[in-house]
């Protein structure tokens, strides 16, 4: 291949320890561009539905994209992609940090990984060197531990490292990948939503450590650094950049918590009375250190940040981001940021998603308050909206599976549905995976949004709250006009992940392509572009589809249906299942799928998918 791409696939097989290495498909490559994409096609033939994601079967996928560890600003992304144990249908996961560029350079696009080791294990890649490697004494570390550790094992302080910590071990089903550690220089980052720590802990792989001395080639050198330079310059001449880079993603909570967005309290309410001691501000003023940034990252939006003083005086942490404070601060009722960063740092140590832990933590805070939970059942912990040492508590508990930590380690889908006595009316969650930081009744776009995401309830496959906010789909408290809106940012998304840059680099299509075309050599149009992002998402729905789902999956909680918000400028507000189906007709239509949202036979020739029409409901 000409350039952007390495060309080749690492293949790892645990069981029988088998190492292979294969061509990347050039046409493959043209059709599915590279992480989200390139990984969904690559688990799509991996996979007969109905497989355990905690099976040995269930393949694990680092899939980075021709942009990747390029000279393009925000490249430092990739793909991790997998089917999820705790939603049992797709899952891609994007990651930000140094590890993604790290594996181009040793020499592959793609890491596959089989099977399930007869004892813990660790992979080294160095370049062409692939070693399987005993982690018996690494088994039971926390993230940072273990990277430290393989790192003073090697002597090689640059290694880059993706681990799971003591939650991954235990499979709890929205267990993380850490990329790296917060003790470093560099950004680091997780592979968060879903369970894909699980996966890695069920196949007994502790940790993946990689170093390369390649360097990226490019098609045509000088019009890529071109591209580059006009993308940079639309990112260096935004007016928001010095905001994010300021206060990274936490600028968002004193917005959200002002347009009655901020989920409080398991999402009872909109806004949060003391929205003031986890601001973005607060956080910047109070605990952050210094910026960090991911892989060739003019923006970075990451922070360092230290309590130095009080109660939770030695924490260290990487963010807190937006979503940690809005689910472990706001949804638990807990303040200050102070308690919210020591409860992240637990998180990122332990290897947990912080959007799955606040939230089925807030549920469970809920469950006590209405004595559904007593203290008996919490071990004794007094797990009201706002304990802030009782929630930090909670995620040890978790993480290690102890006591009702058990229980809430299967994610609030399952632990509501074993709970029973009417719990799930409140367990907030799409598909098994738990609501991130948006109130939809506030946002009704992030309510289509939630609904229809190809991995559950996500914010990030099409966030519609800052167009509605500006009024750029009209009346804000509308259904009209969402539609659209979503359909064209997942397909947006859906092509940016596959490049794979980030979401937060505010780029026109025009940009991506011309970065693209330059690094391959390919001569995409901006409608080809969007198509290939357009066939990326009807591959994963046809996965979805595959494993059952269908519109009456297509839903939201009842508490969203059901009790109208009581409070903010939304007050009154539900999603009636009326304006829902609205949507989702209007939704369907767009796509071309049939009214039970399954992608039509004509829709799948038409995205050169006709490889797929057999797996239709009745094919």
């Amino acid at each position: 291949m000409s350039g952007g791409y390495v060309g080749r696939i690492l293949e790892v097989d645990l069981s029988s320890e088998r190492v292979e290495v294969s061509p990347l498909d050039e046409k493959l490559a043209r059709k599915f561009r590279g992480g989200k994409g390139l990984g969904a096609k690559i688990l799509y033939d991996s996979l007969k539905p109905g497989v355990d994601p905690l099976s040995p079967e269930n393949p694990l996928i680092f899939a980075t994209g021709p942009l990747t560890g390029t000279e393009a600003p925000t490249s430092g992304r990739f793909a991790v992609v997998t089917k999820s144990p705790l939603t049992g249908i797709f899952l891609d996961s994007q990651v930000g940090g140094h590890f993604g560029p790290e594996l181009k350079f040793a020499g592959y696009d793609v890491l596959v990984i089989r099977g399930k080791a007869d004892s813990p294990k660790y992979l080294l890649i160095r370049d062409d060197e692939v070693e399987i490697l005993d982690a018996a004494d690494l088994w039971g570390l926390t993230t940072v531990q273990t990277v430290q550790a393989i790192r003073e094992r090697h002597g090689d302080r640059r290694l880059r490292v993706a681990s799971i910590g003591p939650a991954g071990e235990r499979l709890v089903r929205f267990a993380c990948i850490a990329i790296d550690h917060h003790l470093q220089p560099e950004r680091g980052g997780q592979a968060g939503r879903g369970g894909a720590g699980a996966v890695m802990g069920s196949k007994r792989l502790k940790a993946i450590a990689v170093r390369g001395t390649g360097r990226m080639e490019y098609a045509k050198p000088e019009e890529f650094r071109e591209a580059v330079k006009r993308a940079m310059e639309a990112i260096s001449s935004n007016s928001f950049i010095p905001i994010r880079r300021r206060y990274g993603t936490p600028l968002w909570v004193g917005p959200m918590n002002e347009m009655g967005i901020l989920p409080t309290r398991n999402f009872q309410r909109s806004t949060f009375e003391r929205a003031d001691e986890i601001t973005g501000e607060t956080m910047r003023e109070r605990i952050v250190v210094s910026d960090r940034a991911c892989y060739n990252c003019p923006i970075a939006c990451g922070k360092y940040s230290e309590v130095r003083s009080g109660k939770y005086a030695g924490t260290a942490v990487e963010g807190p981001e937006y979503e940690v404070i809005a689910l472990m601060g706001s949804a638990c009722g807990v303040a200050p940021i102070e308690a919210v960063a020591r409860a992240a740092q637990l998180i990122d140590e332990l290897g947990l998603d912080g959007i799955s832990t606040g939230n089925v933590i807030a549920w469970a805070m809920e469950c006590y308050e209405r004595g559904i939970f007593t203290g008996e059942d919490t071990g004794g912990l007094d797990l009201r909206f706002g304990n802030a040492d009782a929630m930090i508590e909670m995620v040890g508990r978790i993480a290690y599976r102890e006591g009702l930590g058990d229980l809430l380690a299967e994610g609030v889908k399952r632990a509501s549905e074993k709970l029973g006595r009417g719990s799930e009316r409140f367990a907030m969650h799409v598909k098994g995976m738990e609501l991130p930081g948006y109130e939809p009744r506030g946002s009704f776009g992030m309510a289509l949004a939630y609904a229809t995401s190809d991995r559950g309830g996500c914010h990030q496959r099409a966030w519609t709250v800052r167009a509605e906010i500006e009024g750029r789909l009209g009346p804000r408290f509308s259904i009209e006009g969402r539609a659209k809106f979503v359909k064209e940012t997942q397909d947006e998304r859906a092509a940016c992940f596959s490049l794979v840059l980030c979401d937060f680099a505010p780029l026109e299509v025009g940009h991506f392509v011309d970065m693209l075309n330059a690094a391959t050599g390919f001569d995409f149009s901006e409608e080809e572009y969007l198509r290939a992002g357009e066939r990326i998402w009807n591959l994963t729905r046809m996965f979805n589809v595959r494993e059952g789902v269908s519109r009456k999956d297509d839903t939201l909680p009842p508490r969203i249906m059901e009790e109208p918000l009581p409070d903010g400028p939304g007050a009154g507000n539900v999603i009636t299942r009326e304006m829902l189906d609205r949507m989702l007709d209007e939704y369907y239509e767009l796509r071309g799928w049939d009214s039970n949202g399954v992608p039509t036979s004509e829709k799948l020739k038409e995205l050169a998918l006709s490889e797929l029409i057999s797996d239709l409901p009745g094919g």
